[in-house]
Order: C-alpha cells, then structure tokens, then sequence
C-alpha cells in the first residue's frame, strides 16, 4: 500500500512539473506587443495566427542573416534588405549567388504587418509563404528548404532557439518561415518627421508645407493611407523591362488588363530606396518626376489618372523641388539607423 502510495505522489509531482514547464515556456517567449501608430490600417488578417514572440522574433532575425540559405553560403536576406536603405540596396535589379541578376529591384520591407499583398506583382498574400521563394529562385538563392535545414540542424545556437521559441528542437520549414515572418512583422516605420508633424512634435518648413499640398493634390490618391499606399496595381507608364518573364501583375493572374501594373510603391522612407521602379528605370526622385511630366509611355491598360490627362501628371519645377523637400519628410532615421 506504501508503494502505491507513493507512486501516486511521485506521479502528481512529476505531472506538475511537467505543467510548471509548460507554463515556463509561454511566460519566458513572451509576445511583443506590436506598436501601432495611430492611422495605420488594420493588420494583415495572418498576423493574429503568428503573433510575434520574444524568441521567435530573435531566430527570425537570425535566419534573416544566415547566408547558409544559399547555396554557396553567400546571400542571406539581409546582403539585398539592407537596413541603412530601409531594407533594400541600391542595384536597379536584385543581385543573388554567383553575380546573377534577379527580375526586379529589391523592394524595401517596412510596415508589412498592414500590407495585403507582397512582392511586386502581388503574388504572395501571407507573409510566411514569402521566404521560400528567395531561397529556390535560380537567380537568388538557388537552394531549397531542406538544403537549409540540412546545414543548420547541427547548430547548436539555432537549436536551442527553436526550442525557446517553438518549444523543442526540432528545425521544420514551417518555423523557419514562421520565425522570418515575425521578425519582419515588428519592422514597423513611423517615425518620421511627417509623423512627428501629425502628433504636434515638429512643424513643416515652408517648402515642405507646399510639397505637402502638392502632394495631397497630385499624388495621394494612388500614395494613400498612412502606409503612403493604396496597395493597387497600376499601370502607370513606366519604361517596359525587357525581360520575357516580365509581365507585371498579369504574370499572377493571366488577365490582359494586368499586363505591366505593379503594385503601388510605399513612399516611406524612399530618400534611402533608390534606385526606383519595378527594375530600377530612374536614378534620383528627380528623373521619376521629370518623366510623369514629360508624358508616360501608352498602353491600353494605362491608368485613368494618366489615360484621362495626356499621360502626365504635369508638374513645374518648384513643385518638383518641394515635392521632393517633402517626400524626405517621410525619411524614419531610427528606422534605418542613418
């Protein structure tokens, strides 16, 4: 009766032990809170099913920086999102392993917790399906996930990562993009000057204040929300890549109206992102807004904002000048660290 006894109490211990550890684990990978500044839209609906944590947001930030992701363990996430250029470089095309040339320039990552949509083209509409396609891309990475793993499983550091922020060891494709995924969820910029304006910290100058009212004007209805995006997908123009696997949006949806629109580009932070266009056709800021007004290519998909006004947005030179005064307003420099 004594052992019995005492088998039971061994048994109760050892269950709440096992419950105390349980409990360890969700209080020590606590959630980070996500800091949502005020007229933000609302969050991406994935994001409350991978809600950031502690550990999580640490692997992630991790493997951003792993360049064993690539098959010659040379590109990671971070050598094209760089964060000094709000995550993205300066080449007009995205530059992988062995010097190859991507599609597209390298779009910066900021605020993706409110976008809907990712990439260029749209063709990514959850965040944690996005990572794997750097990584088997010929012209990027090159590799593929169990290629991945199969370098990192033996690391002792990610190892006792995975275990703090999924509860075990074990290395699996799906955290690996869960982690990724909510590192880059806390990448939030708002911060600005313009921010500081909107809460009454800081006040425009007088050519800011102009390049403000030109904007609201002229550009807004595309560079909408805070987000200075409407997160559309236009066909504004632009010179044509000349790539045949380029098709804009309609390489996602087949649909002829699609041909060559992409997605409406944030304005955030984009003193720090060029050069710009989807293969970065202009230089400076200066070369995008002499081109709108010098008059943009035709198509029969062209936006209506063009379509209905001679294929411009007609612009004199001290609108450019203020407009451009303006747009490094939106500049965050803890963001970026500049």
């Amino acid at each position: 009766m004594k052992k019995i006894t005492g088998f039971i109490l061994l048994l109760l211990f050892v269950t709440s032990c096992s419950s105390d550890d349980s409990d360890m684990i969700s209080i020590d990978n606590p959630e980070i809170s996500l800091n949502i500044p005020s007229g933000f839209p609302e969050l991406n609906a994935f994001v409350n099913e991978n809600k950031p944590t502690k550990y999580g947001v640490e692997l992630g930030e991790k493997l951003f920086s792993e360049k064993r992701f690539s098959a010659d363990n040379t590109i990671s996430c971070s050598s094209c999102h760089i964060q000094e250029n709000a995550f993205s470089d300066h080449n007009p095309k995205a530059i992988g392993i062995e010097g190859r040339v991507g599609l597209r320039n390298t779009p910066s990552i900021q605020n993706l917790a409110f976008m809907k949509f990712y990439n260029w083209d749209g063709s990514k509409l959850q965040l944690e399906n996005q990572p794997l396609v750097p990584i088997i891309t010929h012209e990027e990475m090159d590799s593929s996930i169990l290629e991945v793993i199969g370098k990192i499983k033996d690391d002792a550091v990610y190892k006792d990562l995975f275990r703090k922020a999924f509860g075990d060891e074990n290395i699996t494709p799906d955290r690996i993009y869960k982690s990724i995924a909510q590192f880059e969820y806390t990448l939030i910029s708002a911060d600005s000057k313009y921010d500081k304006v909107k809460r009454n910290e800081a006040s425009f100058s007088e050519n800011e204040l102009k390049g403000y009212q030109t904007f609201q004007q002229k550009c807004a209805s595309c560079h909408a929300t805070e987000l200075f995006t409407d997160q559309s997908f236009r066909n504004i123009g632009f010179p044509i890549n000349t790539d045949t696997n380029e098709a804009g949006r309609g390489r996602v949806t087949g649909i002829p109206a699609d041909f060559m629109s992409f997605r409406v580009p944030t304005l955030r932070n984009i003193e720090y992102t060029a050069p710009y266009g989807s293969f970065g056709q202009f230089a400076t800021l200066r070369s995008v807004l002499d081109y709108f007004d010098n008059g943009v290519l035709d198509a029969d998909n062209l936006d209506p904002i063009f379509k209905n006004n001679d294929k411009r947005i007609p612009l004199n030179e001290e609108e450019k000048e203020n407009l451009i005064t303006f747009m490094k307003t939106l500049s965050d420099h803890k963001f970026s660290g500049n």
